[in-house]
């Protein structure tokens, strides 16, 4: 299922998502500049989950550099593996994302889409802390929006583009029902997988479960009291 078009959102260029959206694809096109370096860069900046467990285990605040595989759990939800990988994340924080900083203000926001992106990281080491696979991706950061929109929106409806063997269909459906279901593949994935690497086919479902339960949790304390206004379609 294709996200188009949410119902919820009073407008659809809200600063603070517009200026993430701007920054994964620019941290993007930076990395297609670095050519063969680019996997030097990943190694850098991506997040491990082994190397996260160490620094957590040895509690070392001695410098910077020894809190660097911490710092990884923001700088990695800026890296994306290819077009349609990032392609796919800017797609839904441009869908979602509109109606969640409407209701939150533009530094809640910030700070939520943040501590979404840390709390989908830290699940992924939870889940997996000896995988030296690195995550990488928005996708965590992501599902907390997704989070927050289930429990702020849940009247609000998507309009999907909803493929059908060789059909397409576009279908408005209620956000609810569209995001359980979501959420439903998320966890559905991490149970098969287990706690083996925190991630199978190259995707970090427990990263998605984990943001996503945080923005359920969070979104509502963060979300202040504005008129809803519908959109007529």
């Amino acid at each position: 299922m294709i996200p188009l078009r949410d119902s919820a959102a009073p407008r659809r260029l809200t600063p603070v998502n517009i200026a993430l959206i701007a920054a994964n694809i620019a941290v993007f096109v930076y990395e297609l500049s670095l050519g063969a370096r680019v996997a030097t860069f990943v190694e850098r900046f991506a997040l491990v989950p082994a190397a996260v467990t160490r620094e957590l285990s040895a509690n070392a605040h001695r410098s910077v550099g020894a809190l660097a595989p911490l710092i990884t759990t923001v700088t990695s939800m800026f890296i994306h593996g290819g077009f349609w990988h990032v392609a796919g994340n800017m797609l839904y924080l441009f869908i979602f994302g509109a109606a969640i900083e409407y209701r939150m203000g533009a530094l809640r926001y910030l700070f939520f889409y943040l501590a979404a992106g840390i709390a989908a990281a830290l699940a992924t080491v939870w889940i997996a802390p000896e995988s030296t696979v690195p995550v990488i991706g928005a996708s965590g950061a992501i599902a907390g929006v997704l989070g927050a929109y289930f429990i702020l929106y849940p009247r609000g409806r998507i309009l999907t583009i909803l493929p059908i063997f060789i059909f397409i269909q576009f279908v408005e459906i209620p956000a609810v029902i569209y995001l359980l279901f979501w959420f439903a593949v998320q966890l559905y994935a991490g149970l098969e997988e287990g706690g083996r690497a925190g991630t199978m086919g190259g995707v970090a479902w427990w990263a998605h479960v984990g943001g996503f339960m945080f923005g359920v949790a969070l979104g509502p304390m963060l979300a202040m009291n504005r008129p809803r206004r519908r959109r007529s379609h």
